[in-house]
């Protein structure tokens, strides 16, 4: 795959995913929404779809990492970093991007919460924020959480012809939703770093009525975790398979 079909495909379905991830949440949680209080349910399912549509976008580009902690994992495995670079600059505009479609979806959502005599803060639309906020038992559950996502991507690609038929990226797809559901409560499962950082960067300079803080003291968890895990899962995995 060469670098501009890289760069492009990251772009894409690093987009796709995070206008349907941020696009549930904002669906959920903001007044004048149909889908308002849904509930996490419908946000887990939401942010799997968005894995589903963006990395079978990306995947004749560029194999849809849509992630840097599967990109670093992979080249852990393979000791191939030549592209690393290109992936993850993808991904980050990709995700800026995407954050940014989702806030053109919900333009009028968010102009009328800044409207509500209590408006709701926005950020956890765009990024993760903890349940109860310890820095180290965040950063563990961002770990773990990874790991049980890269992991298995990993062992995917043992399985003679998931790859071939790309039922390995529906497959994947259930996994992020079985992540929510079962690993999601303390942190909000970030398990992505551009998937929280593009978001949050984007949620910062947004003019977003009265979206309050973009919440920077916390945002190296959601960055730093999923690194740790998806290099971790790159050396669990040359140890034991």
């Amino acid at each position: 795959m060469s670098n501009g079909d890289v760069f492009l495909g990251e772009i894409i379905g690093t987009a796709i995913l995070i206008l349907f991830g941020a696009g549930v949440v904002a669906a959920v949680v903001l007044n004048y929404s149909k889908a308002k209080d849904a509930g996490w349910v419908v946000i887990a399912f939401g942010w799997g779809f968005g894995v589903l549509a963006g990395a079978y976008t990306a995947a004749p580009l560029s194999g849809g990492h849509l992630n840097p902690a599967v990109t670093l994992g992979i080249a852990i495995d393979t000791d191939d970093w030549d592209q690393v670079h290109i992936y993850i600059a993808g991904q980050m505009v990709g995700a800026i991007l995407g954050a940014v479609l989702c806030w053109l979806v919900y333009f009028a959502q968010f102009q009328a919460n800044a409207e509500e005599d209590k408006a709701q803060p926005t950020l956890g639309i765009f990024s993760t924020a903890p349940a109860i906020r310890n820095p180290v038992a965040n950063l563990i559950t961002e770990i773990i959480a990874t790991v049980g996502l890269v992991l298995p991507i990993l062992a995917f690609g043992l399985t003679e012809g998931l790859g071939e038929s790309g039922t390995a990226i529906l497959i994947v797809s259930f996994l992020v939703v079985g992540i929510g559901l079962s690993l999601g409560g303390p942190t909000g499962y970030a398990i992505n770093p551009a998937r929280d950082l593009g978001p949050r960067i984007t949620h910062a300079l947004l003019p977003i009525p009265n979206k309050g803080t973009s919440d920077w003291g916390y945002a190296w968890i959601p960055v730093v975790g999923p690194l740790i895990g998806g290099a971790l899962s790159g050396l669990i995995f040359n140890a034991a398979f």
